[in-house]
């Protein structure tokens, strides 16, 4: 509770469900009709699909109708059902009552329509509880979302939306899909930092998520437009543009602590690995090597093959280019495990200065040696080939590690 005088005959309907995960909370302003057979619908799906213990709060927020009476009716006969009366309207306003209330570690709402499909309420608060993400909002805009809706409301969404990235810069793709949910501990954070009480309070929360460095995560949602919605377009657009004013302007002048709220709440970011041996290189090297074994011998071969035909500088040309290319194509498969031909044409260039770093390290031993020794015999030639290739093996792993993505 607020303190505030706001609310009563709260309290002590609470659902008693202690060990509650979720607390589902229903906002609901003169729905008399449609909150009984909604929140049974609720609870039967929560009770049959939900994994946790659950709770669903229905908020009533200054109805004039008999709403409150039967929100009592429901939570007597449903267990882990309970109410929450404000003597204010206001979505927001009721929101940020019933979650500050509430003992749940993660909250969520939904409109009282119920015009997202439930099916879509797991995958929304499964990563919170798991801790993976610290709010999550259901999207009728991404691709896989299935929505039915007369256009204006289509355009009105989509606009509005539109204005929020160009203003306020926001990356979430849907601020007032009535399907949402938050951490707890996140609420209590965030929720006091939010001022409006009606329909623009989602967003500024979620503006706030955003700028806090918190993760959002988002679900693709099946919506069905009620064609018996209440909400005033232009009013509630009206508000809506006044909202982004007075937001923008508390971010441009600091009057937000985004910078204390990323620091107590955002998420670390991402440390450079610590300086130690790569994940996967001694099984890289292992594999290297014994294709540079095979690779040596088959340079030798063709060398000592075409030595007499050729002479021995022509004879090294050969040999290496046609083992630097079959090296590389085993390399790619067997070492670093790439397989296609997405970026062969790369890796075979890189493959090839290989060689020509390899070609220069033998061809220059080779003149070296027969400057200084003359006309050394064919043994000598091998041993200071071996070496040079040993040299230049070396400069091939380093090439075409960094070339393939170090893959492990």
């Amino acid at each position: 509770m607020t303190g505030s005088g706001e609310t009563r005959a709260g309290l002590r309907a609470r659902p008693t469900v202690p060990t509650a995960v979720l607390d589902v909370v229903v906002p609901v302003h003169n729905e008399e009709v449609d909150l009984g057979p909604c929140v049974r619908r609720l609870h039967a799906h929560l009770s049959e699909h939900f994994p946790y213990p659950f709770q669903i709060t229905v908020a009533d927020n200054a109805s004039t109708d008999a709403t409150l009476a039967v929100a009592e009716a429901l939570a007597a006969e449903l267990p882990g059902v309970g109410v929450l009366h404000l003597d204010a309207k206001g979505r927001g306003r009721a929101l940020r009552t019933a979650w500050s209330a509430s003992d749940a570690p993660v909250l969520a709402y939904m409109d009282v329509d119920l015009s997202t499909d439930l099916a879509a309420l797991l995958p929304l608060v499964a990563p919170l509880i798991s801790g993976h993400s610290d709010l999550a909002i259901g999207t009728r805009l991404a691709r896989t979302s299935r929505v039915v809706r007369g256009a204006k409301r289509e355009v009105v969404s989509r606009a509005y939306n539109l204005l929020l990235r160009g203003t306020l810069a926001v990356r979430f793709s849907d601020a007032q899909c009535g399907f949402k949910a938050i951490r707890a501990d996140v609420a209590r954070s965030l929720l006091p930092l939010v001022q409006d009480t009606g329909w623009f309070f989602d967003t500024e929360l979620l503006v706030l998520a955003q700028r806090s460095g918190l993760r959002i995560h988002e679900v693709p949602v099946d919506w069905v437009d009620d064609p018996d919605s209440r909400v005033d377009i232009l009013a509630t657009a009206y508000a809506d543009l006044r909202g982004i004013g007075r937001l923008g302007r508390a971010l441009l002048t600091g009057a937000l602590p985004v910078a204390q709220l990323r620091e107590q709440l955002g998420r670390a970011p991402l440390a450079p690995p610590p300086a130690r041996v790569p994940v996967g290189l001694p099984r890289q090297l292992a594999r290297f090597a014994a294709v540079g074994v095979v690779s040596t011998l088959a340079y030798l071969l063709l060398f000592v093959a075409t030595r007499g035909a050729l002479g021995a500088q022509p004879a090294n040309l050969l040999a290496l280019l046609l083992t630097a290319v079959a090296n590389t194509a085993v390399n790619r498969r067997v070492t670093f495990g790439i397989t296609g031909r997405r970026h062969a044409g790369r890796h075979h260039a890189q493959g090839l200065l290989a060689f020509a770093l390899g070609l220069g390290l033998t061809s220059g031993s080779l003149a070296v040696l027969h400057a200084v020794a003359g006309s050394p015999g064919r043994p000598l030639e091998v041993a200071v080939l071996v070496a040079a290739n040993l040299a230049a093996t070396v400069l091939r792993f380093v090439l075409l590690r960094l070339g393939m993505h170090h893959r492990g």
